[in-house]
Order: C-alpha cells, then structure tokens, then sequence
C-alpha cells in the first residue's frame, strides 16, 4: 500500500509542483563558468597524450614504462571521480565557491610540482592524483550547480558548457606541443599553472547555485540507489564508453607517431579530436532537448563505435587520422556531454547530486587502467586489437542506454496509466513496484521523445 511518503528517502512520493528554473539570465553566465572549467580541467587534461607521446619518445624518465606512463593519465581522471563524496560533502558544508578555490588551487598547484618532477612516481603524485582531485573538485561541482538554471535547456545549457573540454583539448594539444618544442616540458607546465589559476579564479567568483531553492540531498551515498535497474544501465554505459574514450583521447597522438607522422602532426592529430567534442556538443545538446535526451545518447554512442570501424582501423595515413580524430570527435564523450541531463530524467533533480556522484564513484578503476589496458593490447597484438577494443566498447555502451529508454518508456506508461485511472503520479525517481518486464519491444522501438 502507498504511504504519503516514500520510505525509500523520505520524499515526497507523489509528484508535487517542482521549482521551475529560469532557464537563461544569469544562467548562462553560469554556463560561461562551467564552460571555461571544462577548458582548464578536461581541456588541459587531454594534453597529458602529447606529453606522454613526448615522454615516451624521449625516454624522459630512467626506468619508467609504458604502463606507468599510462597510469598516470588514468589516474587523474579516476581521482577526479573517486573524491565525488568529498566533493559532496565540502559543497554542503563549505559552499560551492569554497569547494571550487579548493579546486583551483590543486589544479595549479599540480601544475607547478610536475615541471620539478625527476622521476615518475613524482608525476604519479603532481600529474596524475593532485591533478585529479583538484579537477574532481571544480567539474563535479560545476556539473551540478549548472543544471539547477535549466530545463527546457537543460541539455544545451550542459552540452555547451561541456564542449569547453573540446575547445580546451584544441588549444592546450597545440599549444603543450608547441611548447614542448621551444620552451621545454617544463616550462610549459609552468605556463599551464599559471593560465589555470587565473581562468578558474574567474570562475569561482561569479558563479552562483540555486541550492536554497532546489534544496538538493545532503547525503553523499544510499546503497539502495543500486537497487534499481536504471543505475545500473547508466553505470554500465559510463564504464564502457569510459574505457573506450580514455583510449581515444590519450592514444591517438601515440597511434600518430606508430604509422609514421611526426610528433608535431601527432599533436594535431590530437587537437582535432578536441576540435570534434568542441563542434559536435552543442548540436547534441540541442537535439537532445528536442527529440530526447536518451534517443540521441543511444544514436550518438553507437555512431562513435562505427566510426572506430569505420575509420579508425583503415586509417594509415595523416589525412585519413585527421577525419576520423575530427568525426569521431563529435560524439565520443557522449557520455559526459550527456550523464547529467539523462540522469536527472531518471532521477529528478533533488537526487541528481546524490546519483551523479555515486555514477562518478562507480567509473574510478575504469578511468583508472582503460589505457593501460590498450597499451597492453598494443603490446601485445598491436593497435588492431586496441581498434577493435574501442568499438566494441562503444557499441556495447549504447546497448545499455538503449535498454534505459525501455526502463523510461515503461515508466512514462505507468504514469499514464495512474493518471487514467485516477491516481496521483509518482515523483521522478521514485522506487516502481515493476521489475521483469521494463524491457520490451514498445520500450525499444516505440518512436516516442525519450
């Protein structure tokens, strides 16, 4: 028997007027903020391929491996997403501003120790887990506060913000390979600190949440959200396609130099994937709002898989790698352009936060070892095998999201059938009594906005 409330979290179990954010005004200056974060943490993190392709061309360090190297690169993206709880807990206590000048100053701080670093555990610590926390602090954050300004536009608003990543990976792969070529590494990680503590200065003190109002969860973990079976749709596709994009991103400038081209057309190679994810976010973001958040996410994960194919694999020669990096770049981290509005349709937007960071908990030993997996594979049989590993992943990654459409289809069935027959509807991301037969036919096929 329903109860009037939900003993699931003590919401409200029956849909109840919700906050209507003001889609625009100051939001998008919170946008601009979030979109230059993405510019100085996901961009100057994609860089890391130009310096590992530098570092292993160069045998930098004495003794260091081509895993190690690997790790390091992984590694600053799992310790952005293993401090999602700290990063919940420091926004509850602390405030927003306080957890991004936390995250400022990490950022800047690994900056400036890699340019000291004289062996590889040093940048294990500076590159990899200093780097990561403080960009953990900053994205998870700003990936938080800027959907409270939004619905109609929720997913521009991300998309655009997010393609800041893109614009960043463009200018920070041209810019850490020119620099690399007349200042020296270190050096350059030097100028890296510095342009990363004044643009995210910037950002910490104009934007603004809207936590009084949207008044979101307070815990930083619940167990019982693995319960359901969207979670797990969600947590299988950021896995899969995580394994798949880290691949990408740090190993085409590496794949560059393995065919013939030059460090400096690898550095290009590796811009114009950037150059992709800038151009190809917020048209995905816009299609998204007007034909389904989950439709696009499935078409876009499954188009990146054949472009690996397609592309990638017959790709020998510069020009062809230019296409494929610039192609595939549009939709290969369609999963970060896309996790926070897809979410919050699952969810609502009062356990976004919540859901957000324990997806962000699950994605750590992924992000962690996806490019040592690939070097590995490499190793071992080549970069076929990578290729091969890449697409694989991605087209496995939209066989999940495709099942969470017919998870959400049956959910909007439910509602409406409350609705016929008289009953409240549930609130968004209440428990449903329905578990075997989510997945259907109507689910997957039905031409419906999802």
């Amino acid at each position: 028997m329903e109860t009037e409330r939900d003993a699931y979290d003590g919401q409200p179990l029956y849909a109840e007027r919700e906050d209507v954010p003001p889609d625009g005004g100051y939001g998008w200056v919170v946008a601009a903020c979030v979109f230059l974060i993405n510019v100085h943490t996901w961009g100057v993190n994609s860089s890391w391929g130009v310096f590992l392709a530098h570092f292993l061309s160069q045998s930098q360090f004495e003794n260091a491996t081509h895993l190690q190297y690997a790790l390091i690169g992984g590694l600053s993206i799992s310790q952005a997403l293993l401090v999602s709880s700290v990063v919940s807990t420091s926004n509850d206590k602390l405030g927003t501003r306080a957890s991004l000048a936390i995250g400022t100053l990490l950022i800047s701080v690994s900056m400036l120790a890699s340019s000291y670093a004289t062996s590889v555990w040093q940048l294990f610590l500076s590159q990899g887990a200093c780097f990561g926390y403080g960009m953990g602090f900053l994205y998870i954050t700003g990936s938080a506060v800027l959907p409270q300004w939004f619905s109609k536009r929720r997913s521009l608003a991300v998309a655009i913000s997010s393609s800041g990543a893109g614009f960043g990976g463009l200018a920070y792969n041209l810019g850490v390979g020119s620099g690399i070529e007349q200042l020296g590494w270190r050096w350059t990680y030097i100028v890296l600190a510095i342009s990363t503590l004044l643009a995210n200065t910037v950002c910490v003190m104009l934007i603004r949440d809207r936590n009084k109002v949207v008044q979101p969860q307070r815990r930083f973990f619940d167990r019982r959200l693995f319960a359901h079976v969207s979670t797990w749709l969600i947590i299988t596709w950021g896995v899969v396609t995580d394994l798949g994009y880290i691949t990408l991103l740090y190993s085409l400038p590496n794949y560059s130099l393995s065919i013939g081209l030059t460090a400096r057309q690898g550095s290009v190679v590796g811009a114009m994937l950037s150059l992709g994810i800038a151009l190809g976010r917020p048209p995905m973001g816009y299609w998204a709002d007007r034909h389904g958040r989950i439709n696009v996410a499935i078409f876009t994960t499954a188009a990146c898989g054949v472009l690996c194919f397609a592309l990638w694999i017959p790709a020998k020669s510069y020009a062809v790698l230019i296409i494929f990096a610039l192609t595939s770049g549009t939709v290969t981290g369609t999963f970060w352009a896309s996790v926070v509005p897809v979410t919050a349709e699952i969810v609502g937007m009062q356990k976004l936060s919540l859901a957000f960071s324990m997806v962000c908990l699950s994605l750590v030993l992924p992000t962690t070892f996806a490019e040592g997996i690939a070097l590995g594979l490499v190793s071992s049989s080549g970069y076929l095998s990578a290729q091969v590993f890449v697409g694989c992943m991605y087209v496995l990654g939209a066989l999940s999201i495709w099942g969470l459409r017919s998870w959400k289809v049956r959910e909007t069935d439910d509602d409406e059938l409350r609705e016929r027959e008289g009953r409240s509807s549930l609130a968004v991301g209440t428990p449903r009594a329905y578990t075997k037969f989510w997945l259907t036919q109507r689910g997957l096929f039905l031409r419906q906005k999802v």
